[in-house]
Parts: structure tokens; C-alpha cells; sequence
């Protein structure tokens, strides 16, 4: 799992928990009313709001962007030098047996269309329909965890004023006004903890995520381009380098 993320779900959930232990009796933050108004009504609302295929679908994107491992851009700059290096010796047909070695689809498909003797132009048309239909994906799974960002608050209201008015009823017995209007709040608490701590930056983690992967996906079509028309192993570098900051940029010698 990414390590950010990890450190900051334990910091955040767990501050708030000590904080809660620290002031008393944890168990009167529990209520199963509230838990299912907010819960599930936040579900339910993004259920109407999206098909079920694209919220299923989320959950999917989410674990790939949060558990799966991007490769340095320094090992992939480091990989396509040696590939256009082999393929000027050798020829691209050389490249045939490395392609069998590579776990990673898009460089897989890319070099073997290159190997194949496709066009170029061909390629990276073929390429950044990839890359524009991953993109999609993850703007959709970011735009889902938004809205159950925006919804969670809104079923925590929603949760208060109905124990509002249930507390209103009970008017008769003074006693009973303080637990039922801490009980009125809870609702607002776990939509608030919800959307604040959860889905709002559960959906900017993936949208800088998906920057990572366009970039890493751009930086390897280039290089299958570059290879693709016999380009110098040093012109590929140079230009792979060119996705980096100045401060990550190697230079072979």
C-alpha cells in the first residue's frame, strides 16, 4: 500500500480516536441508527447517481491506485536505453525474446506492435487511446469518491434532524434532552469523519495517482516511438529525461 496514504488513514483515524478515549466513554460515539442512516444512505445515494457497473467498478480503480507499485521513471528511462541500444545493434526483431520477460501490458503491446513492423503513427494512435481510456477510469473513480464526499455530510443532517425531531417529541422529561441531542449529532460526526477523512482525500490521492500513471504511460509510448523509427539510443534518453524534473534527470556517459 501506498506509504502516504497508510501513515496518513493511521494519524487521522487515529488522533480522532484518542481524542474520543480521552474525553470518556467511547461507546456513546456508537449508534446503529446513525451508522445506517449515514452508511447506508450515502450508498444508496450514490447507487441512484451512478450505474451499478461504474460503483462497483471503483472499487477495483481504488485498489490498483492505492496498492499497486508505479516503476521509477529512472528504471523505465534505464530499460528503453538498453532496448534501443540492442535494437540499433541487432535490429528490432531482437527485442522479440525481452518482450516475453515484461509484466507490464501497455509496454508489452507497445513493443510488440513496434516489433511487428508497425507504422508509427499507427502505434501511438493505438497507445494514447489507452492512455486516454485509463485516464477516464480514474477521473470516474475519483468523481465517485468526490460525491460520496459530498453525500456523507448531507445523510449526517439528514440523520440529526430526524433525531431532532424525535427528541422534540420527548419534551415531557427534561432528563432526556441531553442524550438525545448528543445522540441528534453523532449522525453529523460520522458524515463529517466520512467525507473529511475518508472519500475527499481518498479521491485527490487518486487523481495525483493517475497523473503518476499517464505520465510513467506517455513516458513509455515515447520511447516505443522513439525505438519504433531506429532513433539513437542517446536521442531516446534525452528525450525520456525530458518527463523529469531537472533535479532527476541521469545522463549516461
Amino acid at each position: 500500500m501506498d506509504l502516504a496514504t497508510l501513515i496518513g488513514l493511521l494519524m487521522s483515524f487515529g488522533l480522532v480516536g484518542a481524542a474520543i478515549v480521552m474525553g470518556g466513554n467511547p461507546l456513546i460515539f456508537v449508534d446503529v441508527p446513525s451508522i445506517l442512516i449515514v452508511f447506508g444512505g450515502t450508498i444508496g445515494i450514490t447507487l441512484i447517481n451512478y450505474p451499478l457497473a461504474n460503483v462497483i467498478g471503483v472499487i477495483g480503480v481504488v485498489k490498483n491506485t492505492f496498492f499497486h507499485t508505479l516503476d521509477e521513471p529512472s528504471k523505465i528511462i534505464e530499460q528503453f536505453i538498453e532496448y534501443a541500444n540492442k535494437a540499433r545493434r541487432e535490429g528490432i526483431l531482437a527485442l522479440e525474446p525481452v518482450l516475453k520477460e515484461l509484466s507490464d501490458d501497455f509496454l508489452r503491446k507497445g513493443l510488440q506492435m513496434a516489433v511487428d513492423g508497425m507504422e508509427p503513427q499507427a502505434i501511438q494512435e493505438i497507445m494514447e487511446i489507452d492512455i486516454a481510456y485509463l485516464q477516464e477510469r480514474h477521473d470516474l473513480g475519483a468523481e465517485i469518491m468526490s460525491t460520496m464526499g459530498g453525500f456523507a455530510p448531507a445523510m449526517g443532517m439528514i440523520g440529526t434532524v430526524i433525531g431532532l425531531v424525535q427528541m422534540l417529541q420527548s419534551m415531557d422529561d427534561p432528563s432526556s434532552i441531553g442524550p438525545s441531542m448528543a445522540v441528534a449529532l453523532i449522525t453529523t460526526f460520522y458524515g463529517a469523519i466520512l467525507a473529511n477523512l475518508l472519500f475527499n482525500p481518498m479521491a485527490g490521492k487518486l487523481k495525483t495517482r493517475s497523473k503518476e500513471e499517464v505520465l510513467l504511460r506517455e513516458m513509455m509510448l515515447e520511447g516505443i516511438l522513439s525505438i519504433s523509427r531506429g532513433e539513437n539510443p542517446r536521442i531516446v534518453e534525452e528525450k525520456l529525461n525530458s518527463f523529469l524534473p531537472p533535479k532527476l534527470r541521469k545522463v549516461s556517459e
